[in-house]
């Protein structure tokens, strides 16, 4: 079933870059995202990371999108993979199939309980060079909005990943819509992962950022 034309309009204002435009796409969809995720988490603030990662797979893949698949079914098999990553990083598997996640055996299986020394080594070092990465990409963003004076930006996401608080919380300290702060949290996000990607980086560091999205 093709994308209707009212989401193919709204994907051709996406693209040509009109803010109102995501704003509207994020009003339609983020809530529907939002239940389908926390359904299976049961746990409200790692659902809304999970869905604005979901946010930020759909602009990374936007290049790729087909106007023959619904936009709805598009973003919901975004979010199916971000939520099977998820589970994965917590060592959890899914209770339910996701839709657009994989199938294979070696995703499904819970991690096992020994680990080969090399594998512990090589994930010693990637954890290093990710919080390299991360630190210089972080102090690149971080610098940028203090040259520009985006002091609300800064506090936003001193709320949302060093205090760790929720959405709608950091909405009531600051003093502004939950809808700005997640546009502020979707912002933060994609300037990090492309300050990250500008790297370059092997691919089996961050190697999501690889993936398709």
């Amino acid at each position: 079933m093709p994308a209707s034309e009212s989401d193919v309009l709204l994907i051709k204002r996406v693209r040509s870059g009109e803010s109102d435009a995501w704003n509207e796409l994020i009003e339609r969809f983020e809530g529907r995202l939002l239940a389908f995720v926390e359904s299976r988490l049961r746990d409200r603030a790692a659902s809304e990371d999970v869905v604005q990662e979901a946010f930020i797979g759909f602009l990374t893949s936007l290049p790729n999108y087909d106007v023959h698949r619904p936009l709805e079914s598009w973003l919901f098999s975004i979010a199916a993979h971000k939520l099977t990553d998820h589970l994965r990083r917590e060592g959890r598997r899914p209770t339910l199939p996701l839709a657009g996640a994989s199938s294979s055996r070696e995703d499904w299986e819970p991690p096992g309980s020994q680990r080969p020394a090399s594998s512990i080594a090589r994930s010693d070092e990637r954890r290093q060079l990710e919080e390299i990465a991360l630190e210089q990409a972080l102090s690149q963003l971080l610098a940028h909005w203090r040259s520009r004076g985006d002091w609300e930006k800064i506090r936003c996401a001193e709320l949302l990943f060093v205090r760790g608080i929720a959405n709608k919380d950091a909405a009531v300290q600051l003093g502004m819509s939950e809808q700005t702060v997640a546009n502020h949290k979707f912002e933060f996000l994609a300037k990090l992962r492309a300050a990250v990607r500008q790297q370059g980086l092997n691919e089996d560091v961050f190697p999501e950022l690889h993936e398709p999205c």
